[in-house]
């Protein structure tokens, strides 16, 4: 499913709202927060073939001073489909520690895939 893209909706009322196209198959999708999944992620069918409407509700822990990212996986991929990221209380948009914190959520998921790896291999 490598051909997969996510499109940005809408960010309202504590929900990300996006589409995610292509592949054939519903993806397994999943949403880290603090290299932790995202619970009551929602993947709805559209009336588009082939596209599905997500919605990630968003952890009161996110909504706090700092800059909070979000990354969208799927199953099977060792790349990021997407992310986003909140800023809270007195955040400069040019801050790195936007960049530093999106690297850091990257990582977590390489690091992931290298143990799992290891652990398919051995």
């Amino acid at each position: 499913m490598s051909d997969l893209t996510i499109t940005k909706i809408r960010f309202r009322n504590g929900r990300w709202e996006g589409h995610v196209s292509g592949g054939g198959e519903q993806p397994d999708i999943t949403v880290l927060y603090l290299d932790q999944p995202v619970s009551d992620v929602s993947l709805n069918e559209t009336e588009t073939a082939g596209v599905w409407e997500l919605v990630i509700p968003i952890p009161s822990a996110a909504v706090a001073d700092g800059v909070h990212s979000f990354v969208i996986t799927c199953a099977g991929q060792d790349k990021p489909l997407y992310h986003f990221t909140l800023l809270g209380g007195d955040v400069d948009s040019t801050d790195l520690r936007t960049e530093v914190d999106l690297l850091r959520a990257e990582l977590d998921m390489l690091k992931r895939a290298f143990r799992r790896h290891c652990v398919e291999t051995a």
